[in-house]
């Protein structure tokens, strides 16, 4: 079975861990704070704490789930020792709000071709539309009905169907969409973002998403999340 390193502990990271390990996948999980802070998740998903550099020289895949700016503050040569290999997912969204501003792709670039500069690697971006209750609560038997797909975006078609089967796994359809630098047609703001789309709905979505509304995209998303933080605020004061 697979080993995959983790490279976050927070929403998205814990749901495709917490899928994975009933599996049989060995576990790899980091993050900021060192390993010992992770033995309540190693407990209760069965994940094996290790450092950063551990999580990236896992055999099978290494998931980054991380905010887009923690990338930048990685250890200089992380990906030096991950096996060539190996595959790494990008799980990112930038949002301005939470990561300030990013210059390059505040002029357009995506924002895993970024990741993927930033880290000397190649990525796939993966799970970055869909909700972390969806990873744990949301996957289905191949065949069913409105079975829900998760769009993988980059360069190594290989590489692209063993993330797929990755995503069966999961209980999802997985989806070539294309090679990274088109990625933009699944960040946030986009037809296919967390609408937990099936497979036909989703390849429409994709082909929808217009390169001159990247930056509206964006700025839609933006505000829907203001608006859902200001409710949730204005809820925790009632």
């Amino acid at each position: 079975m697979w080993q995959v390193g983790i490279i976050g502990a927070g929403g998205i990271g814990s749901a495709v861990a917490r899928r994975l390990v009933p599996l049989g996948a060995e576990v790899r999980m980091a993050n900021s704070r060192g390993p010992a802070s992770l033995a309540d998740k190693a407990a209760a998903i069965g994940i094996v704490p290790v450092t950063v550099e551990a999580a990236a020289t896992a055999r099978d895949f290494v998931l980054i789930a991380i905010p887009q700016h923690a990338v930048a503050a990685l250890p200089p040569g992380l990906f030096a020792q991950t096996p060539a290999d190996t595959i790494v997912l990008d799980a990112n969204n930038h949002y301005p709000i939470r990561d300030g501003e990013i210059a390059a792709i505040e002029a357009g670039m995506p924002d895993s071709v970024w990741v993927a500069e930033r880290i000397g690697r190649p990525v796939l971006k993966m799970f970055n539309t869909i909700h972390a209750a969806t990873i744990v609560d949301g996957g289905h038997p191949k065949g069913t009905p409105g079975r829900i797909c998760v769009p993988i975006a980059g360069d190594d078609m290989a590489a692209k169907r063993k993330a797929i089967d990755l995503a069966e796994a999961l209980g999802f359809d997985g989806l070539d969409a294309g090679p990274l630098a088109e990625s933009w047609r699944q960040q946030p703001g986009t037809a296919g973002y967390c609408r937990n789309l099936d497979l036909p709905a989703m390849r429409d979505a994709l082909a929808a998403s217009q390169s001159d509304l990247v930056a509206t995209y964006r700025a839609e998303a933006l505000a829907k999340a203001r608006a859902m933080t200001a409710e949730a605020l204005a809820r925790s004061r009632a």
